[in-house]
């Protein structure tokens, strides 16, 4: 059977948000739109995942909090920090955008690489959610792969220039899992959590820092770590445009980024499972071309 590059497509479209939240997910639609339209993939790369099941998150997060989540008893201060109004709708695509991600493990071990074009919820804890992020994705599919002893050593990657905070605290006492977040210093959250390796970045940082930085760091992770498989958190508010970013990374830059880590990975041999993340620039356009060329280094690095 021949490889296929297969991504997880975001179901926010078959469940209505509440009023006023389709601008800031726009991007979820027009990803696919525009990878279908230029002919790099067809419908079938793209797979629907269903919801996650409740064993499986419960591996990552409290029972009471999934219990409120499905119920839709979060307190008014819980959805404050979340960032949404509760709704069914949402709680459902945190489910199956979860089973997205740990769908895209199996690809990646088969093919070597997979993508969501959702998750990278990095702010979520083991019993709340904050910044966007109500469930773990990438630390629920963590989770799974080391309890069904699919993986032994996992290494995440997150280059979101928000700290994934949640993913740090959730892994603080897991030697199992390598938490490395590369982000902007001055930026949210405002209290960091220690990963197991956090490389703040200044203000302003260029192109040419931020890919020196990660052009060091990465192989020497990958060679001390030796992961059997790295989740990717491919955020694209690094850049310049980014309303909240703070550094001066351009979308060549942000595209060069994503070279240095496939075409690392694809040397070792190591799967990667890779989500999205954050991007606010004011032109969805600009959000758009910068996740899409993640897509587009994927397919010409790994030959799918």
């Amino acid at each position: 059977m021949s490889k296929l590059l297969k991504i997880a497509y975001d179901p926010i479209y078959a469940h209505p948000l509440p009023e006023g939240h389709r601008f800031p997910m726009l991007k979820y639609e027009l990803i696919p739109g525009q990878l279908l339209h230029e002919g790099s993939i067809t419908a079938e790369n793209l797979f629907a995942p269903i919801s996650c099941a409740d064993e499986i998150i419960l591996w990552t997060h409290d029972a009471g909090y999934l219990k409120r989540l499905h119920g839709q008893t979060l307190s008014i201060k819980e959805q404050r920090h979340i960032g949404f109004p509760q709704s069914p709708a949402l709680t459902l695509r945190e489910l199956m955008i979860t089973q997205g991600t740990i769908d895209c493990c199996h690809f990646a071990f088969e093919n070597g690489v997979a993508l969501n074009i959702a998750g990278g919820t990095h702010h979520a804890f083991a019993d709340r959610g904050e910044g966007f992020c109500m469930l773990n994705d990438m630390a629920i599919a963590a989770n799974y792969l080391l309890n069904k002893k699919l993986a032994h050593k996992i290494l995440i990657v997150d280059l979101d220039v928000h700290q994934g905070n949640g993913t740090a605290k959730l892994f603080e006492n897991e030697p199992r899992v390598f938490t490395f977040s590369m982000h902007g210093e001055h930026n949210y959250p405002f209290h960091k959590e220690k990963s197991s390796l956090d490389v703040p970045l200044k203000d302003g940082t260029d192109d040419n820092t931020y890919l020196k930085l990660l052009g060091d760091i990465l192989p020497r992770l990958i060679e001390t770590e030796k992961p059997d498989l790295v989740f990717y958190l491919s955020g694209v508010d690094v850049l310049e445009t980014d309303k909240y970013g703070k550094l001066k990374v351009t979308i060549e830059g942000c595209k060069q980024r994503d070279k240095i880590v496939f075409t690392h990975l694809f040397k070792k041999g190591i799967p990667c499972v890779v989500a999205m993340g954050g991007g606010y620039s004011a032109d969805v356009k600009i959000i758009t071309e910068a996740h899409c060329n993640t897509f587009r280094v994927a397919k010409e690095i790994y030959q799918l």
